[in-house]
């Protein structure tokens, strides 16, 4: 597996998207991911309070054990999880580390983001109260999620302006289906140095190759039970995936293969994280980032796939 860096960490290139630990899985079925993850190379671990309530983090710091040495730990904070415990406010981001350890059973948090910007607190302060968690061990080191390059742009000015620590990442959605990264954010990673994560990799499964036009849709997967991500299931994405799938066929790839390896091409892109839900799929998502794409494969794959206007 190959490695890039976040700030001073190193991930590998294929990381394990967390969200499925206490809803999906219970400990014993997450922990069977968690081991073939690390037995297949990946040491890159993205969870969040908000996962299972809290309880992903609870699972992934179970089933990491004594395995915890060498691998990065990853998760978020910010979103609701009750009516008391959301947001960015300084003093709810020291409790919420506090409960994050202690739930992962650690003492350290390598990458702690920011799930979503708060418009009610200043990024100054939030920044601060993440400075202090630095400073005090508690944080290695901190990123954001769903920020746009104009919030990336100012998150720079206020750890210039105060010295505070810089966000060294940022995560948001990014597939060969949804290409929202490219009007801004990927120019912005790339002249402020910060990593991009993009989640949502394989477009909550379209990508794997289980759905083709003409087939029955997979029951009990995530486009099949949810009316969210059943909307991905139209006429325009299974055209995409079709006209995909006959170049993996013709030079033989995977739709798995041309996912990743279509973001892994990108520069800014440091990991890709995809969840699982068997010791399966994440070898499989894995094995898929070891072939790189070739510069012709990798043309004749946007010659498929529109770029945004």
């Amino acid at each position: 597996m190959d490695s890039k860096r976040i700030g001073s960490l190193t991930v590998s290139t294929v990381g394990l998207g967390c969200n499925n630990f206490g809803t999906r899985l219970d400990a014993a079925a997450t922990a069977e991911v968690v081991h073939a993850a690390l037995d297949s190379g990946i040491n890159f671990f993205d969870t969040a309070d908000i996962y299972g309530k809290g309880l992903s983090e609870e699972y992934l710091g179970r089933a990491l054990g004594p395995r915890r040495a060498g691998v990065v730990v990853a998760s978020k904070f910010g979103m609701v999880m009750d009516e008391h415990r959301k947001g960015a406010k300084p003093a709810y981001i020291r409790q919420a580390v506090e409960d994050s350890l202690r739930r992962l059973g650690t003492d350290v948090i390598d990458l702690y983001q920011l799930h979503e910007p708060d418009p009610e607190v200043p990024l100054e302060e939030t920044m601060g109260a993440l400075n202090e968690l630095v400073a005090a061990g508690k944080v290695r080191e901190i990123g954001c999620s769903n920020f746009t390059a104009e919030q990336l742009r100012l998150s720079e000015e206020v750890a210039d302006r105060t010295g505070t620590t810089r966000f060294v990442s940022v995560q948001n959605e990014y597939s060969l289906l949804h290409r929202e990264p490219e009007r801004g954010v990927l120019a912005e990673c790339e002249r402020l140095r910060i990593g991009f994560i993009p989640y949502f990799p394989l477009a909550s499964g379209l990508l794997t190759g289980k759905y083709r036009r003409g087939r029955p849709v997979p029951q009990g997967t995530r486009l099949s039970s949810s009316e969210r991500f059943g909307k991905l299931l139209n006429d325009k994405n299974l055209t995409y995936v079709e006209r995909l799938a006959e170049i993996g066929e013709a030079r033989e790839r995977t739709l798995l293969e041309i996912a990743f390896g279509w973001l892994l091409a990108k520069p800014v892109v440091v990991s890709v994280i995809a969840g699982a839900t068997s010791p399966e799929q994440v070898r499989a998502n894995a094995g898929a980032a070891r072939r790189r794409l070739t510069d012709e494969e990798l043309q004749e794959i946007e010659g498929v796939v529109a770029v945004p206007a």
